[in-house]
Formats: structure tokens, sequence, C-alpha cells
């Protein structure tokens, strides 16, 4: 078997030409959470296909450094701001920074925060502080950058980042499936208020999509490669363009007809059975305190 489980380079050559290079040519997309990770890869790709893009986080030398990437796949094609979007002052103040400089054409709303934990121990700052990056800071974003579009009279699209157990919920990350429950509904209400006003809104909810930290995170050491694949019916998880493509497609004009839709990119998980963190429940008390230790860490 392939060791499926390693983070993949996000940009394997064996999908690079699936588009033309300019098909998001004259797009200027802001990505929250676009420093690492899925947004990271998410962001290089649609550089690569001619868009301009804004990447927003917490840590500037990490923006600065993926922004520098970014550059030097296309000259000038990246900007980035420090913005926590659990503020809503400070998501104010980069939306009207980033319109000075230009027009948003799209928003993906990548931004998000999870840890596994028997719910029971839940304490409100714990269910805050996923809720507060999730559902409040990506509802900020998208209503700063609605109201921009809609005084403006100009088009826009937004593309949010779930989880395939928005739609189903999951035991033991339950405030992460409470605030991309929230998301999806957000993004089925705006796809009908606003979509006679020429904005659009579909999500994207991936499967397993290792990244470096966030694996480490949310897994015992070895209970991945145990129990994970075997829940995928294509026996592997996905790779990072994969599902940058599919975010490239749905950010394109070529699909100016999807609206309010949920796309899951899962291998079959999904279909297989409800609930991707149900497993939890063969952990011992010492691996749950493991889990809680590198929680800390």
């Amino acid at each position: 078997m392939l060791n499926a489980l390693n983070p993949i380079p996000p940009f394997a050559n064996t999908l690079v030409d699936m588009f033309q290079r300019d098909l998001l040519q004259n797009k200027r997309v802001l990505i929250t959470g676009g420093g690492t990770g899925l947004g990271k890869s998410m962001g290089r790709r649609l550089v690569e296909l001619g868009a301009d893009v804004v990447i927003c986080g917490r840590r500037e030398e990490v923006l600065a450094a993926t922004a520098a990437e970014f550059n030097d796949v296309r000259k000038g094609a990246a900007r980035w701001h420090v913005c926590d979007i659990r503020d809503p002052e400070a998501v104010a103040a980069m939306v009207d920074a980033v319109w000075k400089v230009a027009p948003l054409d799209a928003l993906l709303n990548n931004a998000a925060g999870n840890f596994i934990a028997k719910s029971e121990t839940l304490s409100h700052r714990a269910v805050d502080a996923i809720l507060s990056v999730v559902l409040h800071g990506t509802a900020y974003v998208t209503l700063a950058c609605g109201r921009r579009w809609l005084a403006d009279k100009r088009p826009g699209n937004v593309l949010s980042i779930l989880t395939t157990y928005a739609m189903t919920g999951s035991a033991y990350v339950v405030p992460s499936a409470m605030g991309k429950a929230g998301i999806l509904a957000m993004t089925r209400s705006l796809a009908v208020e606003w979509g006679s006003q020429g904005i659009r809104l579909n999500a994207i909810a991936p499967g397993p999509f290792p990244t470096e930290g966030a694996w480490k995170r949310l897994f015992p050491e070895g209970m991945a490669e145990k129990r994970m694949l075997s829940r995928i019916p294509l026996g592997r998880v996905g790779e990072h363009q994969e599902l940058a493509d599919l975010a490239a497609f749905l950010l394109a004009d070529q699909s100016g007809f999807i609206n309010g839709e949920t796309i899951a990119i899962d291998g079959g998980e999904w279909l297989k059975g409800a609930g991707q963190f149900s497993m939890m429940e063969e952990l011992s008390d010492d691996m749950w305190e493991q889990m809680k230790q590198q929680g800390k860490g």
C-alpha cells in the first residue's frame, strides 16, 4: 500500500495541467487561514491559474513567507494581512484595506480550528475557542465582503471549506461539527438571498487531507493508519491538489450556474459511515490523556 498517511506534496505533476493556465486570470481572491496547510495549497494553485490572492491569518512571519513563495510563482500575485477573524473590527479594517487596493472577486473561507475531546469534558471556553473561529469568524468575513459587493453592485463568489460531518455530525468534535453545520446553513441561505444580485455561495466538504500540524494533533500515534484508511472506499487519503483543483473550478466563471451546493471530496468515506471521529470510542483513558497533552502542545 502507498504511504498515504504522510503529508503529500500539494502540487504533484500528475494533475498540474487539468485547467488552462489563465483560468482565473484577473480574479482577486481573499483566503482566510491562507498561510499554512490546505489554505496554502489552494492559494498556490489559484496563483498558478492566474489569480491574485490576499492571504490572512494571525502569524505575520508565516503569511510573509507564504506570500513570498506565491510571488516566486508569479511576481506580484500575493499580498497578506495579519487579521484575527474572531475580531469583527479587525475583519472590517482588513476588508477596507483590501478594497482600497482593488475589489475582491471571491472569498475562500478556509480558517478553522479543531480538537478532539470527550464532550462532557468541554468547558465553555473550549466551545467558544472553536466557534469563534469556525462560525463567527467565517460569518464576519463573509458579511463584510458581501456588503461591499452589494453596495458596489458587483458579482461575488464565496467558497467555504466545511467537513463531511457538517452534514451528519460527529462524536468527539462537537464544537467543530456545530460550527461547520452553521457555515453550511449560511451557504444555503445566502445563496438564495444574494443569488439574484450576482453573488453565489458554495462549499467543499473534504474528507481526510493530511496536513503536518493538524494531523498530528487530531489522532493518537498509529490510530490514523490503523482505522482511517479502512473507512475510505478508495483506500487512500486525499492529495492537496485534488482539493485545490476543485476549489479552482468552483471559483471559476465556468461553474457559474452552481449555487448553494456542497461537494464532498472524501473518496466515498461519507457514504460508508457517518461521523468521521466516531472511532474514538475505542480510545483508552491513557490514549485520551495522550490526546490532551498533544492538544496542549
